[in-house]
């Protein structure tokens, strides 16, 4: 096996790992991933980092969104997986388009107390209206939270 590929094996071998101990902690939550589902989010995690450029070193970002976001009325083992694969695209999409100019924790709790509040858990509405808003922001200089004033 060339260095590549046993780098890239002990990298999905150390993801899975990890979101696989979250379980421990999601399960007071009503939540679980099952062995099939961790290594489909590892998949879609390769696929987006590959769509949006991207090269992450370390436990990767799915870990945080899954600590982050466990809590959430919105989110439940019915919808579980399907929320984590699009959070996680969100995330590698919405912190190319703020240019990389906030850290990877300010930028889920952004996406968090979006979906929480006023995206009332839609994650159609937090990516097409709350996190455009927000990298348009970031991009621009302005206060993250503030309201964009809109004139025309």
């Amino acid at each position: 096996m060339d260095n590549g590929k046993w780098l890239q094996t002990a990298n999905d071998s150390l993801q899975i790992a990890k979101v696989k101990a979250a379980n421990d902690y999601t399960k007071k939550f009503g939540l679980a991933l099952t062995d099939e589902e961790t290594a489909l989010l590892i998949r879609e995690r390769k696929d987006a980092l590959k769509e949006q450029e991207r090269v992450e070193f370390g436990e990767g970002i799915l870990p945080k969104l899954i600590f982050a976001f466990c809590d959430s009325p919105y989110i439940y083992q019915d919808n579980y997986v399907d929320s984590l694969g699009r959070l996680q695209d969100m995330f590698y999409l919405y912190k190319n388009e703020s240019l990389d100019e906030i850290t990877d924790d300010e930028l889920i709790e952004f996406m968090k107390d979006q979906f929480d509040g006023p995206c009332q858990g839609s994650l159609d509405h937090l990516e097409d209206t709350g996190l455009e808003a927000f990298a348009r922001r970031v991009r621009l200089g302005l206060d993250l939270y503030e309201e964009e004033d809109d004139e025309f």
